[in-house]
């Protein structure tokens, strides 16, 4: 694995990312590293796949469960005589 410093971040920055990092119970490492893999992961999306970019954005938090509504009755065909 490789390493990464940054410089300069802005301490503003810094403690939102500590208070990110408590409410989901890791370090301020793991949290960086978390963010970094969303981001650059999201680019590898290929543009104009709307549902698999909407997929990437929401897959750290986990999918979603809804439920399958019936399908809707089938309409006679209007008379027109």
């Amino acid at each position: 694995m490789a390493s990464l410093f940054i410089r300069k971040l802005d301490s503003r920055t810094k403690r939102r990312l500590r208070i990110r990092a408590a409410r989901r119970g890791v370090s301020m490492e793991a949290e960086a590293r978390r963010i970094l893999d969303i981001a650059v992961g999201a680019e590898e999306i290929p543009a104009g796949q709307m549902g698999s970019r909407i997929r990437a954005i929401f897959k750290p938090i986990g999918g979603v469960e809804l439920e399958r509504l019936p399908p809707d009755p089938v309409r006679d065909s209007p008379d027109f005589c």
